[in-house]
């Protein structure tokens, strides 16, 4: 079977970049689309089925990080790998290239061989995130979430009784008079399943079905044909167009209901049994990113809660490492990019960093993590396979015979300080950049002087940007008063996980990971 080719837009106004850019494309046997302006390039992505987008900041009439910002609003096109290939290289560029959805940024004059690792690592990560389920980001739960069903009908009344009883049943529905109309649902609702009348105006429910096939993104969802013709050529007319299922429109809406609970249930299991894959595969890497038990260090209590999204190995790692009798290092770290779901991209990384994070502690001759990240951070930044990859990282050495710990972070969140003499609590904000975005990222070193019952607590966006059934996210400051309601006798791990279970009443929108340390 004859591999499929992957297809690279590549947008430039410089056409001797443009040139040069599809000229290595095409000896990487990689076809190429060209586009000088914004307007081009959206509607290239509209009309045909793009895996990578190349594209440079300084356009014509729209830049390219709004171009990537307005791309990344449509549901079709929300995952496709984005590197922006530019002359800008400030830290603002790079920020505002990850805020906008970029992938990657690669600055220009650029090294070709550098440019297509990056086009061929981006491609391979978006092909084992479509593998296991790009459309759901590897991230819904259909047990735990509504399942969404489009209806396509040019029949209004017919239509709402068919609506009336699968909302009846616990689906939401939304429906489309028209293949047209249904296309324009399509660009911000992802269904779990298709249901489409066969005898409309315009565009029949068969040429429908041939132009969802047609869509990547859109193919691999279960279709049924709904219709009032029960001739065997018709039936077998619409299972030649790889349909999951065929309800004749006399049978009554119990029967597609049936159906459809059927077909989710089927897409539950074969979830289930892609998570179980991926936890074998990550066993098989031999990669731990979350210890099994937690530390023993004298005059220290140090403990961890983690649960990956949805129980998808995901981008979080935590690491303890035990530097001499007196000295402890913990370590937070939040792999950036999650978006991809890349399961094995995070497990690599994570390895990487905490290889680099161990030979600097065991090389190093003082007990600095100001200076350890340093070390890792240039490292990182020259390894031009990860260079372009960030993390958020906190970490602490605690020392057992000062009782203190030296603390710095890469882009991470506060930790949360709770002095327990005068019974404060306060936060602790480093001013380090993301481990790996810039060459000359300084990490310097918070110390502070610690008593028995003090408490320090670690932690990544997942809990603080977790939202409840009202839409408001658990924040940083909710976090906080959860800390500062620990008394003495209570237990601070347990304590904050009731209090944040209680807000989001269990359902997480990432991954979960705290670290909580105590003074004995």
């Amino acid at each position: 079977m004859k591999k499929e080719e992957k297809k690279v837009l590549v947008l430039d106004d410089d056409i001797t970049i443009r040139k040069l850019i599809t000229h290595h494309l095409k000896l990487n046997n990689l076809k190429t689309v060209e586009a000088v302006s914004a307007a081009e390039g959206f509607q290239i992505l509209e009309n045909d089925s793009i895996d990578l987008v190349l594209c440079d900041v300084t356009l014509g009439n729209m830049d390219g990080f709004t171009f990537c910002e307005k791309v990344r609003t449509n549901a079709n096109h929300r995952f496709i790998p984005f590197i922006f290939v530019t002359a800008k290289n400030t830290f603002e560029d790079k920020t505002r290239a990850m805020k906008v959805g970029g992938d990657d940024i690669i600055t220009k004059p650029f090294e070709v061989d550098e440019l297509m690792l990056k086009v061929q690592a981006l491609l391979k990560r978006a092909d084992i995130y479509k593998h296991y389920g790009v459309k759901k980001e590897l991230s819904e739960t259909l047990q735990s979430k509504t399942p969404q069903i489009l209806l396509v009908d040019d029949d209004q009344s017919l239509a709402k009784i068919f609506q009336y009883n699968l909302h009846k049943a616990g689906f939401n529905c939304q429906v489309a008079n028209s293949a047209e109309e249904a296309f324009q649902l399509l660009n911000s609702f992802m269904p779990d399943v298709i249901i489409s009348d066969i005898m409309m105006p315009h565009v029949n429910g068969f040429e429908f079905r041939k132009q969802v096939l047609q869509n990547p993104k859109l193919k691999s969802i279960p279709f049924i044909f709904l219709t009032a013709k029960s001739e065997e050529k018709d039936i077998l007319d619409g299972y030649e167009l790889d349909i999951t299922d065929y309800v004749i429109k006399t049978e009554g809406p119990k029967v597609i209901v049936a159906k459809v609970s059927a077909i989710i249930k089927s897409l539950i299991k074969e979830r289930q049994k892609v998570i179980s894959e991926l936890h074998c595969a990550a066993d098989s890497l031999g990669v731990k990113v979350i210890p099994e038990a937690f530390p023993e260090f004298e005059k220290f209590s140090v403990r961890h809660w983690h649960i990956p999204y949805e129980g998808i190995p995901g981008g979080d790692f935590i690491d303890y490492f035990q530097i001499d009798d007196s000295h402890l290092a913990v370590i937070l770290g939040d792999v950036m990019g999650k978006k991809w779901k890349a399961w094995y991209f995070a497990f690599a990384y994570a390895g990487y960093v905490r290889s680099a994070l161990r030979s600097a502690l065991k090389s190093s001759k003082v007990y600095s993590p100001g200076t350890i990240l340093n070390e890792v951070n240039q490292s990182v930044y020259e390894d031009a396979k990860v260079s372009e990859v960030f993390t958020t990282l906190s970490v602490l050495i605690l020392d057992n015979e000062s009782l203190t710990v030296s603390y710095t972070g890469a882009g991470d969140l506060p930790i949360i300080y709770k002095d327990s003499s005068k019974s404060e609590v306060r936060k602790i904000k480093s001013e380090g950049m993301l481990l790996g975005f810039s060459r000359d990222s300084v990490y310097e070193n918070l110390t502070l002087q610690l008593n028995s019952g003090d408490i320090i607590v670690l932690t990544t966006d997942g809990i603080i940007e977790t939202r409840n059934k009202e839409n408001q996210q658990y924040s940083l400051e909710r976090l906080v008063k959860a800390v500062e309601s620990i008394s003495a006798e209570q237990d601070e791990l347990n304590i904050i996980k009731q209090d944040f279970d209680k807000f989001t009443e269990m359902k997480y929108e990432d991954d979960i990971s705290l670290i909580t340390v105590r003074v004995k």
